[in-house]
C-alpha cells in the first residue's frame, strides 16, 4: 500500500466513525407508469482536503483492508432508517443497496441483514442488494447465502450487466431478481442496432427467466422512448433524476408525476426537449 493509500484509508475510517458518509438516493422508475418503484443508494465522501472521493477509489481500499463490512454496515444502517422515514411520510418505495461480495462469504451475513430489518422495521421485501456482474463468478460458490436472501424476501440485483463474463449458465443458477443493463448500452440505444439488439435480447431473456430489468444511465428522452417500445421494466439516469439528497425525493416525487407525462409525449420543438432533458 501507498503512503497516499494509507492516509485515505486512514480518513475513511475516521469518516465512517464521525458520520462524514452520506447517501444520495437515484429514483428507479416503471417505464409504464413513471411511478417511483425503487430508490439507488449511492455513498458519498467529501474528504475536507481531496473533495469529493468517488465510490470507485475508496470502496476498493475498504475491501483489501478489512474496512467493508463496518462501511456495508453503514450503508444498510442508513438506507434501512432512510426508508421508515420516507415510509412515515407516505412515500411508498423501495431501497436498493450495492454490497461487496466480500461480504457474502460471511456466513451470518443474510442473519445481520435480516436483523437490521427487524430492528429497523423495514420489510426484507422493501430492500434490494445490488452486486456487479464482476462479482457473480465467486458468488457461484456462495449460492446458499444468496439462497438464504431469497428466502428472507430480500430482493438480488445483477448491476452493470454486460461488461463481465458471468455467462448464461451462472445467470440461470443463481437466485436474482433483477438484471440492470450497463449504461454503454443505453447510451447509444437510438441510433445503434447493435445496441438495439443486445438490449432487446437481454429484455427477453431476463423476462424468459422471471426478472426484472432496469436500464442505468438514462439522460435523453430518446433513450426512455426506445426502453420502452423494448419493453425495459424500470429506468434510472439523469433524465429522471440525479442522486438525492433523502430530503429531496419526497418534493422530487411530486414534480415527477407532473414531468412524467411530457417524458412519453416529448415536444416535438428541439429545443424544448433539450430543456426538458436538462431538467432532470
Amino acid at each position: 500500500m501507498t503512503r497516499d493509500e494509507r492516509r485515505l484509508l486512514d480518513d475513511l475510517e475516521q469518516a465512517l466513525a464521525s458520520g462524514a458518509l452520506r447517501l444520495a438516493y437515484q429514483p428507479k422508475v416503471s417505464t409504464e407508469t413513471g411511478q417511483l418503484v425503487r430508490v439507488e443508494a449511492l455513498v458519498r465522501w467529501t474528504h475536507p482536503v481531496l473533495g469529493a472521493v468517488p465510490p470507485a477509489r475508496f470502496v476498493p481500499l475498504a475491501e483489501e483492508h478489512g474496512l467493508i463490512d463496518d462501511l456495508t454496515q453503514w450503508a444498510l444502517r442508513t438506507a434501512l432508517r432512510q426508508w421508515r422515514e420516507w415510509h412515515a411520510a407516505g412515500l411508498d418505495t423501495a431501497v436498493a443497496v450495492n454490497i461487496s461480495a466480500l461480504s457474502l462469504q460471511k456466513l451470518d451475513f443474510p442473519d445481520l441483514v435480516e436483523r437490521l430489518c427487524r430492528a429497523l422495521d423495514v420489510p426484507t421485501d422493501r430492500l434490494v442488494l445490488e452486486l456487479t456482474e464482476g462479482a457473480t463468478q465467486p458468488l457461484i460458490k456462495l449460492m446458499d447465502t444468496l439462497t438464504r436472501f431469497r428466502i428472507k424476501g430480500v430482493g438480488l440485483a445483477i448491476d452493470d450487466f454486460g461488461t463481465g463474463y458471468s455467462g448464461l449458465i451462472q445467470l440461470r443458477k443463481l437466485p436474482f431478481t433483477e438484471i440492470k443493463i450497463d449504461r454503454q448500452f443505453v447510451t447509444g440505444l437510438p441510433t445503434s442496432r447493435d445496441d438495439q439488439v443486445i438490449v432487446r435480447s437481454v429484455i427477453e431473456l431476463a423476462h424468459g427467466l422471471g426478472l426484472q430489468v432496469t436500464a442505468e444511465g438514462v439522460e435523453t428522452v430518446d433513450q426512455l422512448t426506445a426502453l420502452r417500445a423494448l419493453g425495459c421494466d424500470l429506468v434510472q439516469g439523469y433524465l429522471l433524476a440525479h442522486p438525492l439528497d433523502p430530503a429531496e425525493l419526497v418534493a422530487w416525487a411530486s414534480r415527477h408525476k407532473r414531468r412524467w407525462k411530457l417524458l412519453v409525449r416529448p415536444p416535438e420543438d428541439a429545443l424544448l426537449r433539450q430543456r426538458l432533458e436538462a431538467n432532470g
